[in-house]
Formats: C-alpha cells, structure tokens, sequence
C-alpha cells in the first residue's frame, strides 16, 4: 500500500526517525513504549531501549522508501515528496538509516501535529512501532 507523504516526515538524528501518521500498516506494527530522546544507534538494538520489529524490514531510498513487514503488511512512501527534519536532505537521512542500520518508525492514528515532540508522539497507546532493521 501507498503512504501519503503529506502524513509523513523524515527526522535526522543518530538513529534517524520515520514518523507515519494514518498508515496502512499502524495496526500491524507492534506497541512502542515511551522514548524519552532520539535514541544513538546502539541502544536501538543493543539494551532495549527502543524495541526491535521483528519481522520488519526498511529499505531507504531517495524516490521510494519502503517499509515491509511480515505477511502482506507494508507500505511504500515517495519519498521525495515527504519533509525532512533536521540539518540536511533525504540523501542525508538515507545514509543515517544505513549507517544506523536501520531507522525507528513511529506510526500515529491521528494526523501529524504541528510540532514534532518525541516523548509526546510516543506516549503508550496511542504509538506504534520501533527500530526497523535495512532489508537486504
């Protein structure tokens, strides 16, 4: 399924952020716990802090991004067309997410809110999702 990219945005961080709201794949995606911060690269696997989705898979690229999930979910977002967060560009958010090797996608029910607060966005029961591992 396609991803709107108005209901997207692309954040630069240590561990970059793909923050969807109104997905086709919200449901599918398991519970995210509260983040306090934007997580470094090591914590999203190493202690914990930001659940892996297992089963899931992101393939960042400049015209298409592509998250893949177990069974039939997954989605497609172009890329281009979608804001990006932070000092730089999508190429730049793309070479985070293979540097981090992966990216943390945070999925909302509700359309995106004018400002972009983390541990707000990720207040338990309303977000969903976690560090999704580069397929390939």
């Amino acid at each position: 399924m396609l991803q709107n990219p108005e209901n997207t945005v692309f954040v630069r961080a240590a561990t970059p952020v793909l923050v969807l709201t109104e997905a086709p794949i919200h449901d599918a995606l398991p519970a995210l716990p509260a983040l306090p911060e934007l997580p470094a690269p090591a914590s999203a696997s190493a202690d914990g802090e930001v659940p892996v989705c297992e089963g899931w898979g992101i393939v960042p690229r400049l015209t298409l991004c592509v998250v893949d999930g177990p069974g039939d979910h997954g989605t497609m977002i172009p890329a281009l067309a979608a804001p990006v967060l932070g000092d730089g560009d999508l190429a730049d958010w793309c070479e985070d997410a293979e540097r981090a090797g992966g990216a943390i996608v945070v999925s909302l029910p509700t359309p995106l809110p004018p400002h972009l607060d983390l541990p707000a966005l990720t207040r338990p029961g309303t977000s969903r999702g976690g560090f999704v591992p580069l397929l390939g």
